[in-house]
């Protein structure tokens, strides 16, 4: 038996194992946001340690941060001439609220019409354990055709606020041929798929202060002007009849999409009903000129993430509030500065809100949006890993969400990312429910063993 066939043979025989450690893994609430968590950050942490140990490699370090500790491991082929793969991923994970919309414990993991329930099972631990079944079934064989290194952080669900200057520091420590992020996902079981853009994210809090204190409505109301009004007036201007974010400069340094890009959408099978069919939405809406999926993968957008101002309990209660907040997300296309969205929002503020209140603008972590050449080397690896599991060659797709990783990495470590991931659009990650369509991430765990052959091969 080949080397190859035999890493996929020892693949398939212990998709079960693999499976039971994704659980294990799951059941740990490695909650980054929330402090309360702090003692399960380090249980994940530890747990990869572990797995990574299980699995022979035993240059595995757990390298503090300011905040959350980042898992750096190491194992090098025999071969002098091997090239590095460095494998990113996170172990934290989202918050679980609300609650009592779950139908089962969001930390222990139920297989569901073929689907494993649990926070955490799609974004990413799904992702991370595949990564290390496809090197432990390469492992197995007795040799390994790559150097492989692994870097799993703990803050990526909170903007990765310390990976910029743990990267700065560990430059040469984490020197690499390719860097591989299983962060993205795919576009259907039967689709496999290559993200080969970004978007980025930059977000922000604005504050509207009136009155000291919250006002009877009966005694001031119609004298002191309400900030909770100021606030709807200001979101409902950031936005004009095309749907195109009226800031100031907002669209200057957007590059437009060639004429190539577009067709490349025009691949991607998903139609409006079926956008409609995983959000639940009655209808869509998007920017003018641009179809739902040019607006998701390569159009900047601003949209409210959260409102917060008055009574908002049940009954009445008759007050003009002393405060209203809002928590504004953008996300970004290449070239798009997030410090630029940052004075391009404040100077939107200064020419809009009313001198009868005050403002505050707070800038939250955030990360620029990225790029990458369809002909790299590493790319088309994958591109020939996809086709030999799924038997059709993979379709390129602009994902419309952040991984403000690719970017730091691109920028410090002077290296592109090849984006993967086997997780679906109806696995509802950062939702209640979230879950694993397992077949295709059995699929997912040969794909990998492919394409790090493929890599090895490639000069």
């Amino acid at each position: 038996m080949a080397t190859r066939e035999e890493a996929l043979f020892n693949g398939k025989q212990n998709y079960n194992y693999y499976q039971e450690l994704l659980q294990e893994f799951i059941r740990i609430p490695s909650i980054s946001t929330d402090p309360n968590h702090k003692e399960d950050i380090k249980l994940a942490s530890n747990y990869l340690k572990s797995v990574l140990n299980k699995f022979g490699i035993t240059d595995v370090r757990i390298m503090d941060t300011e905040g959350h500790p980042v898992v750096y491991a190491e194992k090098r082929s025999t071969n002098q001439q091997a090239l590095t793969v460095l494998i990113y991923g996170h172990y934290d994970v989202q918050p679980v609220d609300p609650l009592e919309l779950w139908e089962s414990n969001p930390f222990e993991p139920t297989v569901k019409d073929g689907r494993l329930v649990g926070r955490g099972a799609s974004d990413m631990k799904g992702q991370i354990i595949a990564c290390l079944a496809a090197y432990q079934a390469i492992s197995l064989t007795g040799t390994i055709p790559l150097n492989f290194k692994f870097i799993f952080e703990g803050e990526e669900e909170i903007g990765s606020p310390n990976l910029t200057p743990f990267l700065e520091k560990n430059k040469e420590l984490l020197q690499c041929d390719v860097i591989l992020n299983p962060d993205a996902g795919m576009i259907s079981p039967d689709t496999p798929t290559i993200v080969n853009g970004l978007r980025g994210l930059t977000y922000f809090e604005l504050m509207i202060k009136g009155p000291d204190h919250d006002l009877h409505s009966g005694t001031f109301g119609g004298a002191i002007h309400n900030p909770a009004i100021v606030l709807a007036d200001l979101i409902s201007g950031m936005h004009d009849s095309d749907n195109r974010v009226t800031l100031p400069g907002f669209y200057d340094d957007v590059i437009p999409l060639t004429e190539r890009e577009r067709n490349e959408f025009l691949k991607i099978p998903v139609t409006d009903s079926d956008i409609k069919r995983q959000t639940g939405a009655p209808a869509l809406l998007g920017e003018k000129g641009y179809s739902p999926l040019e607006q998701i993968g390569a159009r900047p957008t601003l949209d409210i993430s959260g409102m917060l101002s008055g009574f908002i309990g049940e009954g009445s209660k008759t007050i003009i509030p002393s405060w209203a907040m809002a928590k504004i997300g953008m996300r970004t296309v290449p070239n798009q500065d997030p410090n630029k969205i940052y004075h391009q929002l404040k100077q939107y503020i200064e020419e809009n809100v009313p001198k009868t209140v005050t403002w505050e603008l707070k800038q939250f972590a955030g990360g620029w949006a990225s790029i990458s050449d369809t002909t790299n080397p590493e790319v088309v690896a994958l591109s020939n890993a996809l086709e030999s599991v799924w038997g059709k060659k993979p379709l390129y797709k602009r994902e419309g969400g952040s991984i403000p990783v690719v970017a730091f990495m691109q920028k410090i470590l002077n290296k592109d990312s090849v984006l993967t991931g086997f997780g679906l659009p109806d696995d509802k990650i950062h939702s209640p429910n979230e879950s694993l369509h397992l077949e295709t991430w059995k699929k997912g765990i040969l794909a990998l063993i492919e394409f790090f052959y493929n890599f090895a091969g490639v000069k």
